[in-house]
């Protein structure tokens, strides 16, 4: 992850400069006046021209910005021939101890001044001591071909990166004749370092002891055990649930994995298990970036409860066991899935899944008719989703992508059609949904998330727990894709919209208050508002003979629909505390008169951020 920092574009005349997820104000911006102090320095000589030597340093040294110099010619033009640019000493930036930057232009054809040299450095810390990562990143351009017309399809579609056959192939030989510029004895001696390093045993205690603090697995060879936070967790339904599982590992095989645990619960004295084992096509490990070309499939017993949706996050986790309010609503299911997944070219992906599924209630929850109760209900389904990303960036893991968030947006395309034919399952209906999410950098006033999702489902007599049950949250951890002060199946839609968007403000307050800029916390607001409807034909409390919605023990609705006004709940809250908390104040504006709800709550979140 890291090193995909080093290969970030940068473009010194940009009004802002894109570097580890954030963004920083160039010296050329058009507000840089208001970011910025600029003193000239002196007229000094680089590469034989007269050149005015202009410093410059942020008004405000914990703002994203730069210290440094810039070389302007001085010959009526103005034109910059060299920077010389590094974060300041006391920046509002996590795990970075230096951030370097250098470039040289040169003047091509008597006409152009083109890139000749780029240059950048980083040196990753955790802490203000100890061991760290220091990664160099060094470019050089020349036989600039200029004014010859190239084949249009180089420059069509949005795939940046242009490799060559073979590139990665290349010998040793090949380097040696085509290196603009020589290695350093330190260069050369950093391939043989990196290759013994690998075998020292020091070095591979340290990345296990990492593995396990951030995977949650404990490496033995070809299989990894955990995640060792889900050993242990408890609900009201289950009581407690212990919990053992493994996967294979790397050593085991690159490109076919097996996934797989067993777990008990105390209260219901029942037992879960889940096993998937998921193979690459295209012999590319499946830990690689891209492209990836899977197919995996999927068996599974387990619990859940209805709207509760974790992003990245086991909900095995122990943390999440501690919930809010009344959490006694559970659905028992036995889940068989076949799923394809491929990258193509653009930005593209598609994912094709065939899913079997029998659902059960649990607890207080009950599939009660009019005039009966049923036990479970069956689905077979085929969903295909497309996916557009452009130029997208992201995070590998064993079973998750995360992105790393640029200025393109990201939409997804999906439908979900059920088939009662399909190995007679009970209901044929059609899902379709849309996500459109966009990240609106505002720099020097940072950045906001916006996001749109819309859904409907098309059939009739459908029961809830097909319907789109709103992402809810009764845990503590705050959750950035749920409804925080939701409770689970308090909502259910067969149609909806819904808008996120949080602002990210990137300490600009706070770096200017006396004292409390010392501690460069971040101040974050969002909204989080979903409208929808459940029609007649969907409505038990409109079309008689339908499955009831859920109810307490006392026979109170507990399941509403949002036909009258839309669920709103607001947020302020303040991250970097400590460098890795966020905490929040909660506010829920709408449908406060619903049993068990709080206006008011506190959230807190996890999360590894620059």
């Amino acid at each position: 992850m890291m090193v995909d920092y080093l290969y970030q574009d940068i473009n010194i005349y940009d009004n802002n400069i894109t570097l580890l997820t954030n963004q920083f104000v160039s010296p050329l911006s058009a507000v840089s006046p208001v970011i910025y102090k600029f003193r000239i320095m002196d007229t000094v000589e680089v590469n034989n021209r007269s050149c005015i030597k202009l410093a410059f340093q942020p008004r405000n040294k914990l703002d994203f910005a730069f210290v440094g110099n810039l070389y302007i010619t001085n010959d009526g033009n103005y034109t910059v021939i060299k920077a010389e640019m590094r974060i300041a000493d006391g920046i509002n930036l996590n795990f970075v101890a230096d951030l370097v930057i250098n470039q040289e232009f040169d003047f091509i054809d008597n006409k152009y001044w083109m890139l000749k040299k780029d240059e950048l450095v980083i040196d990753f810390n955790i802490g203000k001591k100890g061991a760290g990562m220091f990664g160099k990143r060094s470019v050089y351009y020349d036989n600039y071909i200029l004014n010859k017309k190239r084949d249009e399809k180089i420059y069509s579609g949005l795939e940046k990166t242009i490799r060559d056959e073979n590139y990665d192939k290349k010998d040793e030989s090949f380097w040696e004749e085509n290196r603009l510029t020589k290695l350093s004895e330190q260069e050369e001696n950093i391939y043989k370092m990196v290759d013994s390093v690998q075998h020292m045993p020091a070095f591979k205690r340290t990345m296990d002891v990492l593995t396990l603090l951030v995977a949650g697995y404990w490496n033995f060879g070809k299989i990894n055990v955990g995640p060792v936070n889900t050993f242990y967790s408890f609900n009201d339904v289950e009581g407690f649930r212990l919990r053992i599982g493994g996967r294979t590992s790397d050593k085991f095989s690159k490109t076919f994995r097996l996934d797989g645990y067993i777990m008990y619960g105390f209260k219901d004295k029942k037992y879960k298990y889940s096993g998937s084992a998921i193979w690459s096509l295209n012999k590319n490990p499946i830990k690689s970036t891209s492209p990836r070309h899977t197919i995996s499939a999927m068996y599974q017993v387990e619990t859940n409860f209805p709207g509760m949706e974790m992003q990245f996050i086991n909900e095995d986790n122990f943390l999440l066991s501690f919930k809010r309010g009344v959490a006694d609503k559970i659905l028992y299911y036995e889940m068989f899935k076949i799923e394809h997944f491929r990258d193509w070219k653009n930005g593209f992906s598609t994912t094709l899944n065939l899913k079997r599924l029998t659902q059960e209630p649990g607890g207080t929850l009950h599939f009660d008719y009019d005039d009966r109760s049923i036990n479970s209900i069956t689905t077979s389904e085929i969903t295909g989703t497309i996916r557009f990303a452009p130029n997208e960036k992201y995070i590998q893991g064993y079973n998750y992508r995360t992105p790393i968030l640029g200025k393109y947006p990201i939409m997804q395309l999906s439908y979900t059609q059920g088939l009662e034919a399909l190995r007679n399952a009970d209901f044929t209906y059609g899902k379709l949904s849309f996500n459109l999410f966009k990240r609106i950098h505002t720099a020097p006033l940072g950045f906001t998330n916006l996001e749109v999702e819309a859904g409907k489902i098309f059939g009739s007599e459908i029961p809830f727990p097909l319907l789109f049950v709103h992402r809810a949250n009764q845990t503590y951890a705050y959750q950035l894709h749920s409804y925080n002060m939701m409770n689970f199946l308090e909502f259910v839609s067969d149609e909806y919209v819904s808008v996120f968007a949080e602002h990210h403000f990137y300490g600009f307050f706070f770096n200017k208050i006396p004292l409390l800029k010392r501690l460069k916390w971040r101040e974050i607001i969002s909204v989080k508002g979903i409208y929808g409807k459940v029609s007649d034909k969907n409505n038990p409390f409109v079309t008689p003979g339908l499955m009831k919605f859920p109810t307490d023990e006392n026979g109170n609705i507990t399941t509403y629909t949002l036909t009258n006004k839309p669920y709103i709940e607001l947020s302020a809250g303040i991250g970097n505390i400590f460098k890795f908390f966020r905490i929040d104040v909660i506010k829920r504006v709408t449908y406060l008169q619903n049993p068990n709800v709080s206006e008011y709550g506190i959230r807190a979140r996890f999360k590894f951020d620059f």
